[in-house]
Protein backbone atom coordinates (compact mmCIF):
# COMPACT_ATOMS: atom_id res chain seq x y z
CA UNK A 1 0.00 0.00 0.00
CA UNK A 2 2.78 2.61 0.91
CA UNK A 3 4.58 1.62 -2.30
CA UNK A 4 1.27 2.25 -4.48
CA UNK A 5 0.64 5.70 -2.70
CA UNK A 6 4.97 6.65 -3.27
CA UNK A 7 4.68 6.20 -7.07
CA UNK A 8 1.00 7.75 -7.48
CA UNK A 9 2.81 10.96 -5.69
CA UNK A 10 5.45 10.78 -7.81
CA UNK A 11 3.55 9.87 -10.91
CA UNK A 12 1.06 12.98 -10.28
CA UNK A 13 4.88 15.34 -9.49
CA UNK A 14 6.39 13.99 -12.76
CA UNK A 15 2.84 14.83 -14.72
CA UNK A 16 2.80 18.46 -12.87
CA UNK A 17 6.27 19.47 -13.45
CA UNK A 18 6.47 18.15 -17.16
CA UNK A 19 3.18 19.91 -17.71
CA UNK A 20 4.72 23.38 -16.22
CA UNK A 21 7.46 23.37 -19.01
CA UNK A 22 5.32 21.60 -21.99
CA UNK A 23 4.83 23.41 -25.61
CA UNK A 24 1.39 22.56 -26.60
CA UNK A 25 2.54 20.27 -28.89
CA UNK A 26 3.37 18.09 -25.61
CA UNK A 27 0.43 19.01 -23.62
CA UNK A 28 -1.85 17.28 -26.31
CA UNK A 29 0.46 13.65 -26.61
CA UNK A 30 -0.12 14.14 -22.59
CA UNK A 31 -3.50 14.03 -22.91
CA UNK A 32 -3.57 11.42 -25.19
CA UNK A 33 -1.01 9.59 -23.14
CA UNK A 34 -3.98 10.04 -19.91
CA UNK A 35 -6.69 8.85 -22.23
CA UNK A 36 -4.84 5.75 -22.91
CA UNK A 37 -4.27 4.97 -19.40
CA UNK A 38 -7.44 6.40 -18.15
CA UNK A 39 -9.07 3.74 -20.67
CA UNK A 40 -6.40 0.89 -19.93
CA UNK A 41 -7.77 1.74 -16.38
CA UNK A 42 -11.57 1.45 -16.90
CA UNK A 43 -10.84 -1.37 -19.14
CA UNK A 44 -9.28 -3.18 -15.90
CA UNK A 45 -12.15 -2.56 -13.85
CA UNK A 46 -14.45 -3.71 -16.18
CA UNK A 47 -12.48 -7.24 -16.00
CA UNK A 48 -12.79 -7.06 -12.50
CA UNK A 49 -15.97 -6.21 -11.71
CA UNK A 50 -15.22 -3.04 -10.32
CA UNK A 51 -17.61 -0.29 -11.06
CA UNK A 52 -17.23 2.40 -9.03
CA UNK A 53 -13.38 2.20 -10.63
CA UNK A 54 -14.92 1.81 -13.94
CA UNK A 55 -17.02 4.71 -13.51
CA UNK A 56 -14.15 7.11 -12.38
CA UNK A 57 -11.90 5.77 -15.09
CA UNK A 58 -14.30 6.31 -17.61
CA UNK A 59 -15.41 9.62 -16.69
CA UNK A 60 -11.86 10.92 -16.50
CA UNK A 61 -11.40 9.40 -19.97
CA UNK A 62 -13.99 11.69 -21.33
CA UNK A 63 -13.09 14.25 -19.54
CA UNK A 64 -9.47 14.04 -21.48
CA UNK A 65 -11.04 13.79 -24.88
CA UNK A 66 -13.13 16.77 -24.37
CA UNK A 67 -10.09 19.20 -23.20
CA UNK A 68 -8.72 17.50 -26.77
CA UNK A 69 -11.72 19.00 -28.42
CA UNK A 70 -11.91 21.53 -27.10
CA UNK A 71 -8.04 22.49 -27.71
CA UNK A 72 -8.99 21.76 -31.80
CA UNK A 73 -7.90 25.33 -33.61
CA UNK A 74 -10.93 26.12 -36.15
CA UNK A 75 -9.04 28.79 -37.52
CA UNK A 76 -6.11 26.63 -39.20
CA UNK A 77 -8.00 23.51 -40.72
CA UNK A 78 -11.90 23.64 -40.67
CA UNK A 79 -12.30 20.37 -42.46
CA UNK A 80 -9.43 18.53 -40.24
CA UNK A 81 -11.27 19.89 -37.37
CA UNK A 82 -14.58 19.16 -37.84
CA UNK A 83 -13.51 15.46 -38.90
CA UNK A 84 -11.66 15.14 -35.52
CA UNK A 85 -14.75 16.39 -33.59
CA UNK A 86 -16.80 14.34 -34.73
CA UNK A 87 -14.19 11.56 -34.20
CA UNK A 88 -14.15 12.98 -30.46
CA UNK A 89 -17.64 13.07 -30.13
CA UNK A 90 -18.09 9.45 -31.03
CA UNK A 91 -15.35 8.28 -28.79
CA UNK A 92 -17.33 9.85 -26.03
CA UNK A 93 -20.74 7.95 -27.14
CA UNK A 94 -18.74 4.80 -27.40
CA UNK A 95 -17.12 4.90 -24.09
CA UNK A 96 -20.54 5.74 -22.84
CA UNK A 97 -21.54 2.34 -24.27
CA UNK A 98 -18.70 0.41 -23.04
CA UNK A 99 -19.64 1.53 -19.64
CA UNK A 100 -22.83 1.18 -19.44
CA UNK A 101 -22.88 -2.19 -21.35
CA UNK A 102 -19.31 -3.34 -19.47
CA UNK A 103 -17.87 -3.68 -22.66
CA UNK A 104 -13.84 -4.05 -23.03
CA UNK A 105 -13.80 -4.22 -27.17
CA UNK A 106 -15.32 -1.36 -27.47
CA UNK A 107 -12.85 0.23 -24.89
CA UNK A 108 -10.32 -0.84 -27.20
CA UNK A 109 -11.75 0.17 -30.41
CA UNK A 110 -11.74 3.58 -28.62
CA UNK A 111 -7.86 3.32 -27.40
CA UNK A 112 -7.28 1.98 -31.21
CA UNK A 113 -8.62 4.98 -32.34
CA UNK A 114 -6.57 7.30 -29.96
CA UNK A 115 -3.36 5.74 -31.07
CA UNK A 116 -3.48 6.41 -34.60
CA UNK A 117 -4.35 10.04 -33.89
CA UNK A 118 -1.27 9.73 -31.27
CA UNK A 119 0.85 8.51 -33.64
CA UNK A 120 0.37 10.91 -36.31
CA UNK A 121 0.59 13.77 -33.86
CA UNK A 122 4.10 11.98 -32.79
CA UNK A 123 5.62 12.44 -36.09
CA UNK A 124 5.14 15.97 -36.27
CA UNK A 125 8.66 17.05 -36.64
CA UNK A 126 10.73 19.23 -34.62
CA UNK A 127 10.90 21.90 -37.66
CA UNK A 128 6.94 21.87 -38.19
CA UNK A 129 6.51 22.21 -35.11
CA UNK A 130 8.59 25.67 -34.63
CA UNK A 131 7.14 27.08 -37.82
CA UNK A 132 3.75 26.10 -36.14
CA UNK A 133 4.51 28.16 -32.72
CA UNK A 134 6.00 31.25 -34.93
CA UNK A 135 3.09 31.55 -37.20
CA UNK A 136 4.31 30.27 -40.36
CA UNK A 137 2.68 26.82 -40.49
CA UNK A 138 -0.60 26.78 -38.18
CA UNK A 139 -2.01 24.62 -41.10
CA UNK A 140 0.42 21.92 -40.59
CA UNK A 141 0.47 21.71 -37.01
CA UNK A 142 -2.19 23.66 -35.38
CA UNK A 143 -5.05 21.70 -35.74
CA UNK A 144 -5.03 18.78 -33.67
Amino acid sequence: MYKSKGIQAYRKDSIKSDLASADPHRVIQLLMQGALEKLALGKGCIERSDLAGKADALTRAVEIINALRDALDRDVNPELVDNLESLYDYMVVRITEASVQKDTSIIEQVMGLILQIKGAWDQISSADKQMAYSGQGEARVGAI
